[in-house]
């Protein structure tokens, strides 16, 4: 895989300042389907061992709501990459924002990392393979002491370097650095959260699904709630309701296999 990685002085960035890794992250939500595969930038924020790991929309939803209290939520549970580390704490957290309702989800599961003797050049770096297993899938990555940091995507870290590149074994899940930069604020949005485990996850989740629209809790069971189509056609909700059961049964190929739910 040919990457692209625009390097701009990491030389001569200390510890303490601000770094930003943006990897190109791909996934497949439906495994069988090879050619259903999204694509999202997504961001390493870095400083001192702590970072945030977040896609492009997750954290401009963060800047807005600590500038102007506006908030931007996407809708359902699963599917989330938000992750949170304190790399000298050893502590691992993802976040879920369902409802307006921010949920810590404590990442307890060890990365037994073996590191191999291959190395090869990704972009201008030299890395080193290793593989480990997390979420009920085998993963294998690449990483580079050239980028002294033990951290790397979403809940991975623990290596003597940054890890650029990292895919399970299935090829579901990917995700390739693109770009280093001196970074801004990390600026942490999320800190009033309730804390749960996988359990309550899976309640969350199963919510969301028997309820998308949260219909029963806002407005009241009684209520008639209608949509429009493009064609200006009225429909009731259970036909949108309808819609993303439907979705969800047919992406059902979370990153944490070992937790996905049977509906």
């Amino acid at each position: 895989m040919k990457l692209i990685i625009f390097f701009l002085g990491i030389s001569t960035f200390c510890f303490s300042q601000k770094l930003s890794f943006i990897y190109e992250t791909k996934y497949k939500l439906n495994s069988e389907n090879p050619d259903d595969v999204n694509s999202e930038k997504m961001i390493l924020d870095l400083k001192n061992n702590v970072s945030i790991f977040r896609d492009s929309v997750e954290k401009e939803a963060d800047s807005l709501k600590l500038n102007n209290g506006k908030e931007i939520f996407k809708m359902g549970v699963e599917n989330k990459f938000y992750v949170k580390k304190n790399l000298a704490q050893k502590r691992i957290e993802k976040v879920i924002t369902y409802l307006g309702k921010d949920y810590l989800l404590p990442i307890e599961e060890i990365l037994d990392w073996k590191i191999s003797s291959d190395q090869k050049m990704i972009g201008k770096y030299k890395s080193q393979k290793a593989e480990t297993t997390y979420g009920g899938r085998n993963w294998i990555a690449w990483f580079t002491t050239e980028l002294p940091f033990g951290d790397g995507p979403y809940i991975f870290n623990g290596l003597p370097g940054l890890i650029i590149s990292i895919q399970d074994s299935n090829n579901d899940y990917s995700f390739n650095l693109i770009e280093v930069k001196k970074g801004d604020n990390i600026f942490d949005a999320r800190t009033k959260t309730i804390k749960i485990d996988w359990k309550k996850y899976e309640t969350l989740a199963k919510s969301y699904f028997n309820d998308p629209y949260d219909v029963k809790s806002k407005m009241g069971i009684w209520k008639t709630v209608t949509f429009t189509d493009p064609k200006g056609n009225t429909m009731d909700i259970s036909v949108k309701n309808k819609e993303i059961q439907n979705n969800i049964l047919q992406e059902n190929n979370p990153i944490e296999l070992n937790h996905k739910i049977n509906y």
